[in-house]
């Protein structure tokens, strides 16, 4: 990956609809390269997906920093997570804690219902949940 690779992920980052004729006019490459170049990031698994969010303005958010029993293997518990209702990422991470998760719902107590079904996952021994008051791009 050199540098012109990174700044088509840049501008893909910012917004994935850019199209490969003005990713083009931005960092000088014709369209067929910029084409050609997106396809080896994701041939050779640097980039995974193309995705949208949403901001509807609503609705809630938070954090959840999960401690992992030894008993139960993290990646068991992450593939459980990933599947869950609320649950938009799962990060296996190093620290106090084994897996943070980011959570949304369109209120505060679904929220809850949410964090409720994380605690009642088999290896979980502890959690510590942060709501997000405000996101900042």
């Amino acid at each position: 990956m050199d540098e012109l690779d990174q700044k088509i992920i840049e501008i893909l980052k910012k917004d994935s609809r850019t199209s490969f004729v003005d990713i083009g006019k931005t960092i000088g490459l014709s369209e067929a390269a910029v084409r050609r170049r997106v396809h080896n990031l994701i041939s050779q698994g640097i980039v995974t997906k193309f995705t949208i969010e949403v901001n509807s303005g609503q609705g809630a958010s938070a954090i959840t920093l999960i401690a992992a029993s030894p008993q139960v293997p993290t990646q068991k518990m992450t593939d459980t997570l990933r599947k869950m209702r609320g649950v938009d990422v799962v990060y296996e991470i190093t620290g106090q804690y084994d897996i943070a998760v980011i959570l949304s719902a369109p209120t505060i107590a679904e929220i809850n219902a949410c964090i409720d079904d994380v605690r009642r996952i088999e290896g979980v021994a502890n959690t510590n949940t942060l709501i997000i008051l405000r996101t900042l791009r």
